[in-house]
């Protein structure tokens, strides 16, 4: 019988969970910053399930430990060295991980597997794997995914303890070889070459961000614009009134106090808005929109309503425009808002080179679904494909960024071969090899900026009068309709530039492991990847919560614009792979429901059998769920129902059930929906062949006496009431799945639904 591992016995809850939470709100240095994933675990998560799952129980060793107090004494212990390792603080702490990686040496005979996450995602599962001194594998069908990946686990490690190549480092007079550790050398050539790519396109394109002339009034000179504020704009409904009526969803500008700042809309023949300071009426905070709704009223004759489907109307016939509100610039007394009127020469100057600009030659085509979060009601706004995201200075920015890439990679190159590395004493091909290698990553860490920047530079935008900054494109998991944008300058100092993107990523690669090597491939779980006796732990898709495929997408067709050539294979296609993905969304399947269900149980059955073959039988296998609809006629998740049916129709049996809370309960699809707030963490074990039959009596008895004392625990471990429910079904299905087969009393196997 396998050695019981500490996941299989007891974790410290309160304080995993309290770690797991918190890190929601740390961001400067946080893997999440590298790049936009969506239901990323929080490493705490899986940092602890993956120690937790190596390290021995006391239980399991009677001879050390013979007696319950002596054995609760050693658990307390091991408690304390997870709960240090939890800290975010301790991350990088080597007293800490070293303890910690001590004990894994103990619990497996100094030979810890290799770990592998078939669908990695985000990467926390293969990053906290590394961090704790284990071979990571991270396979995603999603290129997106699998870019991310590479450069968390497999680029770190590959190149640490190398100084930077780039001629300005090498000249300074401080510059020593041996004084770059981990990835502080790469971050530095990042840097870098981030800093060319900047100065290179502001030559290109730097006229179409020109400074503005600040009025007498609030001081004279000139200003570097941070963001022009826009309304979209449709004809009025009202056949007396006919104008183009605006669309602002607010007027509101700058709440902080002191500094107050808001639009007066101006009747005039046409749209005209004026910059007012000062203590703005309660009416400005919703502009021209009534209610929640896309429903807006005309502020010219006050008649004319403009709602959902007429404006989509007006997309589709082409009568959507926009207009300017305001624009917000810094100077030299701070920051300052403007009215349009004040900076009119520099817009017509604008707008003069968009006529003559073949934007359509680099923008991306590729065709996209829509604006996601108005897809429940059929309204797409004309948003089909993706360039319609964007403004054309958006676009000519993004593609010049884009397109710049390529240039720096072989900048990289060049400077590599021309450095003359006096450490590592290899061939000129080798060296020649290792050189293309570096320009490869390098351009991996590149292209990141464009998809932040495209992130905070699409007319998903909106500003933030509270911060008084940009708002991203992915304010949830989805795009959701902005009627009111925010256009950023990249090439400005504040929210949302060039230089605040790179900055971010320099954090983070300051942050990843570096001693553990990691792969990162293109992978279908449902395929036999080759691996065997491996340690596993994953969060596979759940249902059809989150359509990764779909809101990759937004990143994929500028990622492909600027790595098509260095990663031909990943960026073959148009779009993200879509056939293969694992989610039950009916649209892809003729619209049936019922298509889709079985779509993902045939094909996570099939991902589950490849883990059942991929297992060490020395360690469990970890699976994390979350799911937060339920059926209304049965209070059933299917989502739940098909996973653990996935799971034990694979031969797997559960041991354990642990509800992690995972995400922040003030994030906006918790205030707006019913939402779990944890991850199920499913510890399973391959059944034993000989595993017996059960009558459906005498599992009921059993359940009884099992399943009061786990309801107790998961109680005292802080589950929120809306997590109970669900969190639940983990003990009872520990019961169920350790018998071959639960017989009703016609003979016939019990489903995991009864």
């Amino acid at each position: 019988m396998a050695v019981k591992k500490l996941i299989e016995v007891a974790l410290p809850l309160e304080k995993i969970n309290a770690e797991s939470a918190r890190e929601k709100s740390i961001r400067h240095g946080h893997p999440s910053t590298l790049h936009l994933w969506w239901s990323r675990k929080p490493l705490a998560t899986s940092r602890a399930v993956i120690w937790a799952s190596l390290v021995d129980d006391p239980s399991s060793h009677p001879e050390q430990f013979p007696t319950e107090e002596e054995q609760n004494r050693e658990r307390q212990r091991l408690f304390k060295i997870l709960e240090d390792l939890v800290v975010w603080e301790n991350s990088n702490n080597e007293a800490v991980l070293n303890l910690a990686k001590a004990e894994i040496m103990k619990s497996t005979n100094n030979n810890p597997p290799a770990l592998l996450d078939p669908f990695a995602g985000g990467g926390s599962i293969p990053l906290e794997a590394q961090r704790l001194g284990l071979e990571a594998h991270a396979h995603d069908l999603n290129p997106v995914a699998v870019m991310i990946n590479k450069a968390m686990i497999e680029f770190p490690p590959r190149f640490a303890n190398m100084p930077p190549v780039n001629p300005e480092a090498r000249k300074r007079l401080d510059f020593d070889e041996t004084n770059w550790k981990g990835a502080a050398g790469l971050a530095e050539d990042v840097r870098y070459y981030g800093e060319w790519i900047k100065q290179e396109a502001f030559k290109r394109i730097g006229h179409l961000y020109p400074k503005v002339k600040v009025p007498a009034e609030q001081g004279g000179g000139e200003a570097t614009v941070i963001a022009w504020i826009w309304a979209r704009t449709v004809k009025c409904p009202n056949p007396a009134c006919g104008c183009e009526m605006p669309l602002a969803s607010s007027f509101v500008l700058s709440k902080k106090k002191g500094n107050e700042a808001w639009i007066s809309f101006v009747p005039d023949h046409e749209p005209s808005f004026e910059v007012k300071y000062g203590p703005y009426p309660k009416s400005a905070e919703n502009g021209t929109k009534k209610g929640k709704k896309a429903q807006f009223c005309c502020p010219y004759c006050g008649d004319g309503i403009a709602n959902g489907d007429y404006i989509d109307d007006e997309a589709h016939e082409g009568r959507m425009n926009s207009v300017l509100m305001a624009v917000i610039a810094e100077g030299s007394n701070g920051r300052m808002y403007l009215s349009p009127d004040d900076i009119s020469d520099d817009l017509q100057n604008i707008d003069y080179y968009f006529n003559f600009q073949g934007i359509d030659e680099s923008a991306p085509h590729a065709k996209c679904k829509g604006t996601f979060g108005s897809n429940a009601q059929g309204r797409y706004y004309c948003f089909s494909e993706f360039k319609d995201y964007f403004t054309h200075r958006q676009l000519i920015a993004l593609s010049t960024f884009a397109g710049l890439v390529s240039e720096a990679q072989l900048k990289v190159v060049k400077d590599s071969i021309n450095t003359c590395l006096s450490y590592n004493q290899i061939s000129n091909v080798e060296y020649e090899n290792q050189a293309y290698a570096y320009g490869e990553a390098i351009s991996v860490y590149l292209s990141f900026i464009i998809s932040k920047l495209a992130d905070r530079g699409s007319t998903i935008c909106s500003w933030d009068s509270s911060r008084e900054g940009l708002r991203n494109t992915f304010a949830l998991q989805g795009i959701p309709m902005v009627w009111s944008y925010a256009e950023g300058n990249p090439f400005c100092s504040s929210t949302g530039s060039f230089d605040s993107t790179v900055e971010w990523i320099i954090k983070c690669l300051r942050f990843f492991p570096t001693a553990s090597c990691g792969v990162a491939q293109q992978f279908d779980a449902q395929s036999d990847c080759g691996l065997r006796e491996i340690m596993i732990s994953t969060d596979p898709p759940y249902y059809d919560n989150v359509g990764y495929a779909d809101l990759s997408d937004f990143f994929y067709v500028w990622m492909r614009k600027s790595l098509k050539n260095t990663y031909p294979e990943l960026f073959s296609t148009m779009l993200v792979p879509k056939v293969e993905e694992l989610i039950a969304t009916p649209y892809r399947h003729e619209g049936s429901r019922e298509k889709a269900k079985a779509f993902f149980e045939d094909g996570m059955y099939l991902a589950c059998s490849k883990l059942y073959e991929y297992a060490n039988n020395t360690v469990p296998v970890t699976i994390y769920y979350a799911y937060k609809q339920s059926e209304s006629d049965t209070g059933v998740s299917t989502g739940w129902e098909t996973m653990l049916s996935s799971i034990i129709n694979s031969n797997f049996m559960i041991t354990g059930t642990w509800p992690i809370r995972t995400e922040m309960t003030n994030r906006n699809s918790a205030q707006e929906a019913n939402s779990l707030a944890s991850s199920i963490v499913l510890v399973c074990r391959k059944r034993p062949e000989d595993a017996q039959l059960i009558t459906r009596r005498n599992f009921i008895n059993e359940l009884k006496r099992e399943i009061r004392p786990a309801l107790k625990k998961l109680q005292s471990s802080s589950i929120a009431p809306v997590d109970l429910a669900q969190s639940a079904i983990g003990p009872g299905m520990a019961v169920f799945s350790k018998y071959k087969k639960v017989l009703e009393s016609d003979g016939s196997p019990m489903s995991v639904r009864s």
